[in-house]
């Protein structure tokens, strides 16, 4: 669930950020992408972390 969010809010973070440095249809694809990466990074890293304390 966290990966998924993490997901989709990197995705529109970096989609914004292109676009607001006047990036192109294709910058705003790629900044889009890596942010969604490195969110997806993290909710991934997150959800390990709360499930080995949970135990």
């Amino acid at each position: 669930m966290i990966v998924g969010a993490g997901l989709v809010i990197g995705a529109a973070l970096g989609a914004l950020t292109a676009k607001r440095q006047g990036g192109r249809r294709l910058d705003m694809l790629q900044y889009a992408a890596g942010y969604a990466i490195a969110f997806m990074l993290l909710g991934l890293f997150a959800t390990i972390f709360i499930d080995r304390m949970a135990r």
